[in-house]
């Protein structure tokens, strides 16, 4: 066998390996997006897809009722739910900066009291006049 003739089986196991690879990382990464979908329930803290956080109030079959503030309730196709959000890190972290140590408090209160020396922009309008 000749280098030619190899060249066309190689091209095809070159191209085809990694669209297989990625159909399936496709494939994994839809189910488990159904999964999570699925998975919601009342009481749920999510984000959307267009980044809006809010809590799971009622469900149905394929739209969701999320309180995005106290008393403001909208309606959401299920598929727009991106993930849910872990609750519980934010009051742990919230702890965490509480137990700063007396060095720890120093070097952030010496840090916020240098000056910046940037300079802020005059508005578009009063540019465009002068």
């Amino acid at each position: 066998m000749d280098l030619q003739s190899l060249i066309l089986p190689l091209l095809i196991v070159l191209l085809a390996v990694p669209l297989f690879l990625q159909a399936r990382k496709q494939k994994r990464a839809v189910a488990e997006q159904q999964k999570l979908q699925n998975s919601i329930t009342p009481g749920d803290r999510v984000m959307t897809t267009s980044g809006v956080f809010g809590t799971v109030v009622a469900t149905s079959d394929d739209s969701i009722d999320l309180e995005i503030a106290p008393g403001m309730t909208t309606t959401w196709v299920r598929a727009a739910v991106r993930e849910k959000v872990n609750t519980d890190s934010a009051p742990a972290a919230e702890s965490a900066e509480k137990e700063e140590t007396p060095a720890e408090a120093e070097a952030t209160t010496s840090t916020d009291t240098t000056e910046s020396k940037a300079e802020i922009a005059e508005p578009i309008e009063k540019q465009k006049t002068n």
